[in-house]
């Protein structure tokens, strides 16, 4: 019997501090060994993208920084936690956040704490040592390096309020 993959669809979020460093979830996943990957989630009943993108945010960090351009599109055939595999349509967003942003798990759901075994802020050359296995996607840390050289991150010693 042909049974054909349903189409899902996720907003996720490049979440960079001043310092360049990405915050990353360390997800357990029944299908596969542990891996780290961005702050994102599906879209609910009647959200777009930027909308899902600015909720996932409020609820995995309880940050509410602005939400930033854009950076990329992925269509890709996956299982994520117990259900079956299904084509994911997602796109990643930039958020800028402000220094020693700190991340409140308040607004999780029950599942996340099964599933999202820690969070880190990853410097760009500590990404660059990992192994490429342990990010999810594997071009996670390229796309850092991409957001970083066009955009250099904001020295907090630079900033001048007063002129």
């Amino acid at each position: 019997m042909n049974q054909q993959i349903k189409t899902r669809r996720s907003a996720h979020l490049m979440v960079v501090d001043p310092q360049g460093q990405l915050l990353l979830f360390r997800h357990h996943d029944e299908h596969q060994a542990p891996f780290w990957t961005t702050v994102g989630g599906e879209l609910l009943e009647g959200e777009d993208y930027p909308s899902t993108a600015m909720r996932e945010l409020k609820e995995k960090t309880g940050l509410t920084c602005p939400l930033g351009p854009l950076l990329r599109e992925r269509d890709n055939i996956d299982a994520v936690g117990g259900s079956p595999p299904a084509r994911w349509l997602e796109r990643y967003f930039l958020v800028r956040c402000p220094p020693m942003a700190e991340i409140t798990t308040a607004h999780w759901s029950d599942e996340e704490p099964s599933t999202i075994q820690a969070s880190h802020w990853w410097a760009r050359e500590e990404m660059r040592e990992a192994d490429p296995a342990l990010f999810k996607p594997r071009w996670i840390p390229e796309l850092l390096d991409d957001i970083l050289s066009s955009e250099p991150a904001i020295k907090v010693a630079e900033v001048n309020l007063f002129k």
